[in-house]
């Protein structure tokens, strides 16, 4: 329509349009058969401004397109930009990308595993991988113009997330950062801290999906919509759907309770009825019954989160049982060609192993599993055949949810709680935001769909809450570490290093916690002024009377207290008087009733358990219960003294493990003590009864003017509400105290615990300090400590990777009741030698309030990997080690990438001359590295 326009109009168009063209995003752009999104654009012209930004935008909305910009932006300015991730999964699929687009030849790869071009101007690599450059003040750094920091909201992560902060941190000040995080609700708060320690930074939020996504509810055999739109004049609300309402109130009202029983009789016939007929309408549908349900719908392909990765597998195998098929034959033809073209490298006999026949199987019918048990090189194999369309049905962990490029038409939800490694807890809404932003593949679809199986007693008001709710708060979860103290000292000196590490989102967000509670502390005292009037008596003092009462309260909690002492201590003597045989009755607790002694326990302490020595209040008996459960008990299942009731003999050939040898011990328990009802102690006289204390403390208070008020009691409540708010105030106090130079002070104690043990004089690293700045990991000290006592000296490379096998890993459940094997001989020696130095640093971090809760200090040791990978790089067949360990392969896989990313780092330490331990280690990694693991590109 430019003929509309005047010629001034058209000039100044003109203008715009040159201008446009004459920037470094015109091109960029022609490169894309699509168009940028004003988000996009936004942050790439503040990126060409010179600014940093913070995109913070929903999974699949092409927040990379921002990345990818300051990848362009370096080679035509002839820079270098380094592109991080996360995980290296996501690194191999980055480089893939962007080696297509710019050529091989421009863009590199760094990871634990994989090193590929890394003196290329572009540079895939881990989060870590930049960390360890930055400390090391890397050549690699010269030039550099850009980093990428992909799914930065990891920083939020318990275990790695401080990496992200030390790489923004200590960044030079002329790199520009772009940084990628999912929606988080306190973006603006993020990047605040960013402008402060990286200059000027655009934040760009942006809430739209590009693909629409419908919610659902499964039930029976029908697809409900969550919402309904309902428009009542005020711009359209979106309301739960009645239909579901109605069906959890349905639910509700046809729950069978056993107490509606009248004399023993059953519920009457109608109700039954009636029961059964609502029964039909609503069920939770198979998970076959699911995919069959969305196939008809043309809802493939769908990810279904199950969190359980024995779940997934089952899912895969009830689905082919129910005689599934979603590829036709040509479909089927590609998948085999692909697959045996990916797994050409791994040896017949290990295919075997590894469930290979099962799992092809499965994708050749279009249906896949997707979890970390599984060997990596299945796991990019199903993402690559998911992604071609080839498998429609995946079964996945939540681990799918982070970060991989492998969106779907449909994400299913089975349940809504899962186990987060303590207990079974509600999903929250940004975890239900991050798994279903998978569905919906932009330029694809249409739109997305996102379904939550029915379940008994589910709310839906509640989903539709958890569906509606966008508050996803980036926490950070940074804390100094021992190397990362060495590195910064041994940089910057003792106090600029503390300078640096107040710069942190950590205490950056401390801080701003305090104002908040500051404003609370005083309106408090404003209220006890108020609380103080209103107890004001005439009579006298009643703030000195209202003390009294406070003390005669807190000494009569004090013999409580001193009660319930003397009866653990003399339930603790009772346990340690217990003998191999004896049979008791557990009073309390989960296990409570009749049970077999099968080994004492040990006295308070320490013990050696499956992660090395742990801390005891008293014994733990291992018992067999009457219900044939072998269960290691705590203190806290017996608040009371226990005595033998019986005894019986335990045969030698009992096995713990056995089921039939706990069915056959159990009965013979049942059999020879069943009949047994025991003692029940009586409680003896108080001890406030006989206490002076208490005595005298009752006969002030009577004699008190304030006794005789009439109005004692409201004067009491008021001087209660005094002291409760005082009591509140003084904990809000401490908590602003407590939140004051946090990291310095946590800083100051790791300090002074390495000044120590001689790593840090001063401003300076020791020789020993030197090499603890090589080594990274939570064991990072234990490490040190043991090249520097020469514990490894002389161990074979097998031995060493097995005693190397306990700094990393990490059992997913504990096993009280079976200590794990360890290969014998020097390396057992030392794997105890590695216990008892930790024992040493542990008591020493105690001594300076270095305290593991907060995340900080050295873990016990786990020496539950030690033996599988003593195996392994002894040369012993994956068939073996796999079932000795009882581990899944992708497992196994990932845990000895990790005890070969830690003998690197230990031949990097070792002492170079006079020692063996260097040259072991580089033949532990030739040793490790073999099979499976060698040709698992990521790990």
């Amino acid at each position: 329509m430019t003929e509309d326009l005047s010629p001034a109009e058209r000039y100044a168009a003109s203008r715009i349009r040159a201008a446009e063209e004459a920037t470094a995003l015109h091109p960029f752009r022609a490169m894309y058969d699509f168009d940028l999104d004003p988000f996009q654009i936004e942050a790439c012209e503040a990126l060409e401004a010179g600014k940093g930004v913070l995109v913070a935008a929903p999974t699949g909305s092409g927040k990379t397109i921002v990345g990818e910009f300051a990848v362009h932006l370096a080679l035509t300015q002839g820079g270098k930009c380094f592109y991080t991730t996360p995980i290296k999964a996501l690194s191999n699929q980055k480089y893939q990308d962007l080696a297509k687009r710019y050529g091989a030849d421009k863009v590199g790869l760094l990871t634990g595993d994989n090193s590929v071009n890394s003196d290329a101007p572009v540079v895939v690599m881990t989060t870590e991988v930049l960390r360890n450059m930055l400390y090391a003040g890397s050549q690699s750094l010269l030039g550099l113009a850009y980093v990428v920091m992909d799914e930065v909201h990891y920083l939020s992560d318990r275990f790695r997330g401080a990496v992200w902060e030390e790489v923004i941190i200590h960044l030079p000040e002329s790199v520009t950062l772009v940084s990628l995080s999912a929606t988080v609700s306190n973006a603006e708060e993020f990047g605040d801290w960013l402008d402060t320690v990286r200059g000027d930074t655009e934040v760009i939020v942006s809430e739209h999906r590009p693909v629409p996504l419908w919610q659902h509810v499964l039930a029976g055999r029908k697809m409900y919509d969550l919402f309904e739109e309902s428009d009542d004049g005020r711009g359209g609300r979106r309301e739960v759907n009645p239909d579901l309402l109605r069906m959890a109130r349905m639910e509700n009202q046809r729950t069978y309770n056993p107490r509606d029983r009248r004399r023993g009789k059953m519920v009457r016939e109608a109700d039954r009825e009636r029961e059964r007929r609502s029964r039909t309408r609503i069920w939770t549908p198979s998970r076959a019954e699911v995919i069959e349900r969305l196939d008809s719908a043309g809802l493939l392909p769908a990810i279904t989160f199950i969190f359980s990765r024995a779940g997934c597998e089952a899912a895969v195998q009830q689905c082919l049982y129910a005689g599934l098929r979603l590829n036709d034959e040509d479909a089927r033809q590609q998948v085999r060609e692909l697959v045996e073209e990916r797994t050409a490298s791994i040896p017949g006999e290990d295919l075997h192993v590894l469930g290979y026949y099962e799992w092809l199987e499965g994708l050749e019918r279009g249906i896949a599993a997707h979890h970390a048990g599984m060997l990596p090189t299945f796991k990019e194999v199903v993402e690559e055949l998911f992604v071609r369309g080839l498998v429609k049905a995946v079964f996945a962990t939540e681990t799918l949810a982070l970060g991989i490029n492998m969106p779907a038409r449909s994400v299913v939800l089975e349940k809504l709680v899962k186990w987060n490694g303590e207990q079974h807890a509600d999903i929250t809404p940004g975890e239900y935001t991050q798994l279903t932003g998978r569905a919906g593949r932009r330029g694809i679809d249409v739109e997305g769909h996102a379904a939550v199986l029915w379940q008994r007693g589910m709310d839906p008001g509640a989903l539709a809450g958890l569906a509606g709710t966008r508050t996803y708060p980036l926490r950070s979860s940074f804390r100094p570490s021992y190397n990362m103290a060495v590195n910064l000292v041994q940089q910057f000196g003792r106090h600029r290093s503390r300078e640096l590490l107040e710069t942190s989102f950590a205490q950056f967000q401390a801080d701003k916690s305090v104002v908040g509670i500051s404003k609370q502390v005083q309106k408090n005292e404003e209220g006890l002024e108020g609380y103080k009037q209103g107890m004001t008596c005439h009579l006298g003092d009643f703030e000195e009377y209202a003390a009294m009462r406070r003390d005669l309260k807190d000494r009569e909690t004090e013999l409580a207290k001193q009660g319930a002492n003397q009866r653990r201590a003399a339930a603790a003597d009772s346990l340690e008087k217990l003998k191999v045989g004896d049979v008791i009755h557990v009073p309390t607790g989960k296990f409570a009733g009749l049970a077999l002694v099968l080994d004492p326990g040990v006295a308070a302490g320490r013990s050696n358990g499956h992660r090395g020595f742990e801390h005891h209040d008293g014994p733990r008996p291992l018992v067999l219960t009457a219900e044939r459960q072998v269960k290691r008990l705590a203190q806290i299942d017996f608040p009371v003294p226990v005595e033998a009731l019986e005894r019986m003999r335990i045969p030698k050939s009992f096995n713990p493990r056995s089921p039939q040898s706990r069915r056959d011990l159990a009965s013979q328990l049942r059999s020879k003590a069943g009949h047994i009802v025991p003692e029940r102690k009586r409680k003896g006289r108080a001890a406030a009864a006989d206490d002076r204390e208490i005595a005298r403390l009752r006969t002030e208070l009577r004699a008190h003017p304030c006794h005789g008020c009439d109005e004692r009691e409201d004067h009491a409540r008021w001087a209660e509400r005094y002291y409760r708010l005082r009591r509140d105030t003084r904990q809000l106090e401490n908590r602003i105290e407590g939140r004051t130079n946090t990291i310095a002070r946590t800083f100051d104690r790791i300090y002074a615990l390495l000044t120590e043990l001689d790593y840090l004089r001063g401003d300076e690293a020791t020789e020993h300090g030197k090499r603890l700045a090589r080594l990274y990991g939570e064991l990072d000290l234990l490490a040190s400590e043991c090249l520097r006592d020469r514990v490894w000296e002389g161990l074979s490379p097998a031995e060493l990777a097995a005693c190397v096998s306990a700094l990393v890993y990490e059992a997913r459940q504990s096993d009280d009741a079976v200590a794990p094997k360890v290969p014998g001989g020097a390396a057992k020696t030392a794997l105890g030698e590695m216990v008892r130095i930790w024992g040493r640093l542990d008591a020493l971090e105690e001594d300076h309030k270095i305290n593991q809760a907060e995340g900080v200090g050295q873990r016990e040791p786990d020496l539950g990997f030690a033996w599988a990978v003593y195996m392994w790089a002894s040369g012993k067949g994956l068939d073996e080690v796999l079932r000795e360990a009882e581990m899944p392969a992708g497992d196994f896989v990932r845990w000895c990438k990790q005890v070969i990313d830690v003998l690197g780092q230990v031949a990097a330490a070792a002492p170079r001359e006079g020692s063996t331990v260097g040259k072991n280690a580089r033949k532990a990694v030739d040793a490790v590295l073999r099979g499976v693991v060698a040709y698992s590109s990521v790990g």
